[in-house]
């Protein structure tokens, strides 16, 4: 996978705690690059949409 980029980020501000995003903490969401401020906010939601799809596929 290409390295994600700042600059390519949908959003500015992190949804977790409302703070700047920072470069590495990008993770991607249905093809779009989503940002938070630090990698423990970045990987909460990618263990929050795991679980989420982990549901979806057992419905």
């Amino acid at each position: 996978m290409d390295r994600l980029k700042l600059e390519d980020c949908v959003n500015e501000i992190c949804p977790w705690s409302g703070d700047p995003v920072s470069a590495d903490s990008l993770t991607l969401l249905d093809g779009e690059v989503v940002g938070f401020c630090n990698p423990g906010c970045r990987d909460k939601f990618e263990k929050a949409i795991q679980h989420f799809k982990q549901c979806r596929e057992q419905s």
